[in-house]
């Protein structure tokens, strides 16, 4: 019975067993790290067919890691922390969704771009002051986005390194139970005590929002937001990081996008789409039995939608091993699928279409300051991407 494959061979392609497993079936056993014998869906039609399924469920009561992960014990197997929608079934899930729905629309995203332009530009301005070389994780994909969710929320920027502290640890596959806890209360903490003071002054932030509407209660007010403060700028600088690598990697595909800035649309989703940077998949599990590729997975047995694998399904997408930037295949799960697909994926998608051509087009000779097998792959979080990414570009 094999269990979650999690050793890459390339940096940009999951581990080779998964499209083993995908060619014999879309459906397979996982054996659990606690014992558990449940299922992986490594078929792309499959993987949307289970999340969009209502039969199958979010709530962390039920949810089991597919990997050795200390710090999520305390998440899982119990119920959902006020806020955190991603934990949540109808009609909770619904109710504080519907809340959020209209601060992420594609319309508000489109006015959030000339803000997002000028936070790029002086991250790249500082960036080039600074000279080189440089970690460009340090010094432009994880300040952009942290900034980018600071503002959407109100979230003081001078915060950064409290807040990205504890994100790092919710979501490090070394963190211990006792320190994802306390992480987590930390973070709450601070957000509590943001949201009290958003309803004395509120702003014309997502947060003041929430705080005057009255819809939510001040707990789950901080939970929406420390799900979207954690998880917004940890995906999206991983997401950025990676993405440099991967077009740096292929000299090809940077040119392409370099000479044709018109494609930095579909180049960001097929970056989205080849990086998969949620890596160890979605975990869902059946309310009811439920007849699956002729199996039938039963109620309570835990289920892994793995996002990698369905990305390279070759029964979707041609080619599916190979970057292409001119890509005209959408429909990509790296947001996931169904009620529960990200909510700030347009939010990712704005801060990536930006961001790529114009460090491209501020530094058109950048290139890496160490091999590509020194790069630190982020192998230990769960989202996968890169620590540090050396570059220069003098």
């Amino acid at each position: 019975m094999p269990s979650l494959p999690v050793e890459r061979i390339t940096p940009f392609d999951p581990p080779p067993e998964l499209a083993q497993l995908r060619a014999t079936s879309p459906l397979t056993r996982l054996r659990y790290p606690d014992g558990h014998l449940g299922w992986l869906v490594t078929g792309y039609h499959m993987a949307r067919q289970v999340l969009s399924d209502p039969r199958f469920s979010a709530r962390s009561q039920l949810k089991r890691a597919p990997t050795v992960r200390p710090g999520i014990e305390p998440f899982y197997r119990a119920p959902a922390l006020p806020g955190w929608l991603v934990d949540m079934d109808a009609p909770e899930h619904t109710r504080i969704r519907r809340q959020l729905a209209k601060a992420f629309t594609a319309h508000r995203m489109r006015s959030l771009r000339p803000r997002i332009e000028a936070i790029v530009s002086d991250r790249l301005t500082a960036m080039g002051e600074a000279g080189d070389p440089a970690d460009l994780v340090e010094s432009f994909a994880l300040p952009v986005p942290s900034l980018v969710i600071c503002e959407l929320l109100g979230v003081p920027y001078t915060e950064r390194t409290t807040f990205q502290r504890d994100s790092a640890t919710l979501f490090s596959l070394e963190a211990t139970a006792e320190q994802a806890v306390r992480a987590m209360a930390d973070l709450e903490a601070f957000l509590t005590d943001l949201t009290a003071s958003k309803r004395r002054r509120p702003g014309e932030d997502l947060v003041s929002t929430l705080a005057t509407d009255g819809e939510l209660t001040t707990a789950e007010i901080a939970g929406v937001a420390a799900l979207l403060l954690s998880a917004g700028h940890e995906t999206t600088a991983n997401s950025l990081g990676l993405g440099v690598f991967a077009l740096l990697s292929h000299p090809d595909q940077l040119a392409r996008l370099t000479a044709e800035p018109g494609l930095a649309d579909t180049a960001v989703e097929e970056l989205l789409r080849y990086l998969t940077i949620f890596h160890f998949g979605v975990p869902r599990t059946p309310l009811e039995d439920v007849p699956l590729a002729g199996e039938v997975v039963r109620a309570g047995e835990a289920v892994t939608v793995s996002l990698p694998a369905a990305n390279r399904d070759p029964q979707r997408f041609a080619g599916p091993d190979l970057l292409d930037i001119g890509r005209r295949q959408g429909g990509h799960l790296a947001f996931g699928h169904g009620v529960h697909q990200c909510i700030g994926q347009n939010l990712a998608r704005a801060e990536m279409r930006i961001a790529f051509p114009a460090l491209f087009q501020r530094f058109p000779s950048l290139r890496l300051a160490v091999s590509p097998e020194q790069v630190p792959l982020g192998r230990d979080n769960g989202f996968y991407g890169v620590h540090r990414l050396p570059v220069r570009w003098s």
